[in-house]
């Protein structure tokens, strides 16, 4: 997804979360809502986490120096896992202790018609940007679901604004409930298990924020189909006997790093090998612009078996491989490439 999107989707999240945030507050305090208090504390959360998300955004475009020579992409990985912990302890713990607070001091919500206004004004405001922020996301949706989507999302302000606005939907529906409730029971604790309803919602989905975020933030592989064609991309190139294996890493959302291990023919030189590099790299970029950073190294597949087992880690080698690499063996585990029809990257068999 172009980075223009995302920005759009996030400043139409700041804008709704302020006005929501705004309105709530104004609710809480004339109606004394415990649950209302915590969609408070929901909204201003969000209002600022957005605000973060902008500002990684901004500082992950930086150049790339002399101190960090791939540059700063992985800002806004930090950021956003920042989000992620400012969400559960900002938004979830207080939310929980508001609502604690409440049931052990109970006292009844006053002009719950007040809530019931702010609330559908602050459905419409937090609506229309769940509204954006689902559009923006709906390209990176294929037929494995919004989940899966998520899970393979290696922009996080994408599913960040969503999973927050959804959060944020689902919260002022707890809401709505809870007031109800306690007014029509005339049992003003309902509306304290209500806010900790909310923060509970509040702390899970931080947990699933912090989890994708985390893993982009340590380092994840690139997407399985652009290591694929990459390495299709290699395997097609003349002088290449075959590709041994890639290894790559998520430096930010348009931003790759590619290692590709390449048996090359025997008979030729360093400049030709050299220019058969150069235009790999050429068809490589023209087919994923992202590729930040392509290192090509020559080498015999006895070779990278050996670097790979002295590392202990695996490498992508292709779906439908052709090309048989020797096994080697990983604590006591054989791995060898797979043939067609098998699953990506490595396989891995117990025994022989």
């Amino acid at each position: 997804m172009a980075r223009s999107t995302t920005t759009t989707t996030v400043w139409a999240a700041v804008t709704g979360n302020l006005l929501v945030a705004i309105t709530k507050i104004v609710a809480a305090t004339f109606s004394g809502s415990s649950a209302m208090v915590s969609e408070a504390f929901h909204s201003f959360v969000d209002t600022g986490n957005e605000a973060l998300l902008l500002y990684g955004m901004r500082r992950s475009r930086r150049r790339p120096d002399a101190e960090h020579p791939f540059g700063y992409g992985r800002e806004l990985y930090f950021w956003s896992f920042i989000v992620a912990l400012l969400l559960f302890g900002l938004g979830c713990v207080a939310s929980v202790v508001e609502g604690i607070n409440h049931i052990r001091q109970p006292h009844p919500v006053e002009h719950p018609l007040v809530v019931y206004i702010v609330l559908s004004l602050t459905l419409l405001f937090e609506g229309s940007s769940w509204l954006i922020a689902l559009r923006g996301f709906q390209p990176s949706v294929d037929n494995d679901g919004y989940f899966a989507a998520i899970r393979k999302s290696k922009d996080p302000p994408q599913f960040v604004v969503l999973l927050e606005d959804t959060a944020a939907l689902i919260g002022i529906a707890i809401a709505f409930v809870g007031t109800w409730a306690s007014v029509h029971w005339h049992e003003p604790r309902i509306d304290g298990i209500a806010s900790i309803a909310i923060g509970l919602l509040l702390g899970a989905v931080a947990g699933l924020l912090a989890h994708e975020s985390k893993g982009l933030l340590i380092g994840e592989r690139a997407d399985l189909k652009l290591q694929e064609k990459v390495f299709a991309i290699a395997r097609a190139t003349a002088g290449v006997v075959c590709p041994n294996g890639l290894l790559s890493v998520q430096l930010a959302p348009d931003q790759v790093v590619v290692g590709l291990s390449v048996k090359f023919e025997e008979q030729l030189t360093a400049p030709e090998i050299e220019k058969i590099v150069v235009e790999m790299e050429k068809k490589i970029r023209q087919a994923y612009p992202q590729v930040f950073v392509l290192y090509v190294k020559p080498q015999s597949p006895d070779a990278f078996a050996a670097a790979m087992s002295r590392i202990g880690g695996e490498s992508f080698r292709g779906f439908n491989a052709r090309t048989t690499v020797p096994r080697l063996e990983v604590g006591g585990t054989v791995k060898e490439q797979g043939v067609d029809g098998d699953t990506p990257e490595l396989i891995a068999r117990k025994g022989t």
